[in-house]
Parts: structure tokens; sequence; C-alpha cells
């Protein structure tokens, strides 16, 4: 399955991210965001690089997500499920040793009831909508849930939480207006910890309660619109597969929705929308070849692309030949940016087809579920 692209992953990276992001928001706490199998970069490989760095509590969203990272993790850290427990997933949960994120009062009733099953007050984390009406508890729930004493006495509160909707715009009105309702409602949950900011609210300027949750800046996304400050996590290269000479007028790919306007040198290199890729960036998207930018032509397709390579020296076109996908020339944010997205998405399509290159990751921290090779930083 090795199409002879490599992806490098830079732990080194991601840990520094992760002391940028703790020295913004000192003294509140930082959790690490590693749900979506660690933004697609592997979430035992993740966790474990930020619980060295002193992370003690990590976010997954589903339940068999924590059941996968909890057993493989070096050390103690607190693993909280952010989609919290669809019905009859108590008990998975509970063997897990997971702490679930409440999101309405039925989850809450059915956790409560789990515990009295269980016989001990079980770890919880509520959240309350602030604002976003995605996920947590509406106004009416807030009040149920702290009328019940059966709460209180089944439920040991970790936390209180809620989450910005526009926090990667900071002139937002709604930041402010989300962290007003948090202020009051941590008011109501009287000695609870409370966290409200992701990657984005980390840097705005203003406090950031006991926690935040660290997502995309930790693996190297621009936290929002401004110049990015985070270290590039990730690097993408691809070999030449093919090469050919094509004349003034001929369409290139299917439905050959690019003519060329001179004689033109193709350049085709084998990924595609099957190894992440997106479609949409065809007659849209480039890549860089010896620090210059290529344009994609013609579409996108399953297993390859094609690139107009004509003004590129010869001496670096030749089968085999790195095209830089992802790295010094071209970050996630701009291939998010071309494609219409976002950095999150670009992160999680990465495909399982690249040979995976770990930088910064002690060989002992290595999964093996991960077909990729460890190397110091200096290799």
């Amino acid at each position: 399955m090795n199409s002879g692209a490599v992806l490098t992953i830079d732990f080194a990276a991601l840990a520094a991210n992760y002391r940028r992001i703790r020295a913004q928001v000192a003294p509140a706490a930082v959790a690490g965001v590693v749900k979506a199998d660690g933004y697609g970069l592997g979430a035992i490989e993740v966790a474990r690089t930020l619980m060295r760095e002193g992370c003690e509590h990590l976010f997954v969203a589903l339940v068999g997500e924590a059941s996968a990272l909890i057993p493989a993790l070096d050390g103690p850290a607190s693993v909280y499920v952010l989609n919290g427990l669809l019905p009859g997933q108590e008990d998975e949960c509970l063997a897990a040793g997971a702490i679930p994120v409440l999101n309405s009062l039925d989850q809450a009733q059915r956790w409560a009831a789990t515990a009295a099953r269980a016989n001990r007050r079980l770890p919880a984390v509520v959240q309350v909508d602030t604002g976003m009406a995605r996920m947590g508890m509406e106004t009416w729930e807030i009040d149920a849930f702290l009328a019940d004493p059966t709460f209180a006495e089944r439920l040991d509160l970790r936390l209180v939480m809620s989450h910005l909707a526009c926090g990667d715009m900071p002139q937002n009105p709604s930041n402010a207006q989300q962290y007003a309702r948090m202020s009051a409602l941590a008011e109501r949950f009287a000695g609870v910890p409370v966290a409200l900011d992701n990657s984005a609210g980390s840097f705005l300027p203003r406090g950031h309660f006991a926690m935040v949750r660290a997502g995309i800046a930790v693996y190297g996304g621009a936290p929002n619109d401004a110049p990015n400050p985070m270290a590039p996590v990730v690097a993408l290269t691809i070999p030449i597969a093919q090469l050919r000479t094509i004349p003034a007028g001929a369409g290139v790919g299917y439905g050959l929705t690019f003519h060329t306007e001179r004689e033109t040198r193709i350049a085709t290199i084998p990924m595609g929308y099957a190894d992440g890729w997106p479609r949409c960036l065809g007659n849209t998207g480039s890549v860089f070849i010896a620090g210059t930018r290529v344009p994609i032509v013609g579409r996108v397709s399953m297993d390859s692309i094609t690139l107009d390579v004509t003004d590129i020296a010869p001496e670096h076109l030749y089968p085999g030949a790195p095209v830089e996908i992802l790295g010094p020339h071209q970050s996630i944010d701009d291939v998010a940016r071309d494609a219409g997205t976002i950095s999150y998405e670009i992160l999680t399509q990465l495909s399982r087809r690249y040979h995976r290159i770990h930088l910064g990751l002690p060989e002992a921290s290595t999964s093996g579920a991960s077909a990729a090779t460890t190397r110091s930083p200096s290799a």
C-alpha cells in the first residue's frame, strides 16, 4: 500500500506547542485534545508526548476512543469523553475508567444510575450551553441538575465546561457574551473548576478559568486569523511517478477540466482523494518542487494528481523526485485555505497509506499499531 509518500510527524514541535499554550494561559491547566486518533497523527503517541510535558488531562470524543487509549498510557491521566454517553455505553465507560462529559440531563441521570449500581460516586463533567447550541445542558436542565440532591450524592463533579463558537474570531462579540454566561454559571457550580477556552480561546486577552482544552494549535494549526505562532508538526512528501510533455490545447485528467495554453510538462504523483487530499483542489491547489510553487492541473483523482511542472528546472524532474505536499513552503492552513475548509479537516484526513516517520518520540513510546519509523530530532 506504500505509495512512496512520507508523512513526518515532529513530536518535539508538538511538545513545544503545548508549552507555548501553557505559558500563554498560566496559571490555568492545559488539557490535550486527542480525539480522532490525535487529529490523525496517533492518539497514543500524542498523549504520551503531552504527558511527558506534564499534561494530566486528555479529551477524546467517543467512549471507544477512551477504551483504546487509557490502557496504552504511560501513567495516570484523566481521560474525558466529550460526546458523553449514548444509551448503553455507561458500563463501557465505567470499565475503561473514563470520565464522561454529561451534555444533557438524560446523560446525567443514566450516569447517576450507574453510580448507584456500582455503589460509589463516579467522576463526571457537566457541559453547559453558553450560546453555541450544540452540546451542553440548557438552562432548564442546569436548574434541574442543581436542584436534585441525587446528583451531588452520586457524582463527583470534576469540571463544568462549555465551548466557544467564535474563538477563532477575536473581535466577535459572542466571545465576551459566552465568557460572561460562563462566569455567571460558575457561581452556581460553587467550588467546581471551570473550562471554556479551546485553542483559539487560549489566545484571547483575558483570564482562562481553571483549564483550557488545546487542540489544533498543539498540532501546529493557526489558532485564529492572526499570523500563526505555532511550530509546524507535519510534513508530507511524495515522489513523482511519471512525466510527460503534451502539446498546447491538450486536456488533462477526468473531464478534461484543464487545457494547456502552451507545450506543457506534466508530472503525475501517486496520491489523491483516497489519501485524504481534497478533490476540490483540482485546478486550485498547489505543491512545491525545489521550493517553487507548482499548480495542480486537472481533477484530483482517487490515487493520482497531475501537476504543471513546465517552469521547473529539468534537474528536479525525474521519476522518484521529491514533491513537497506539506512542509516549509505550504502549511496545513495554506492547503485548507485553497480547499475552502479548515486545517482540522486536512489533518484528520491524512492517509494511513503514507509511511510515517516520528521525530522526537522515544522508541519505547512508539505504538505497535502504527507502521512508523522513530527517529531522533536530529535525524
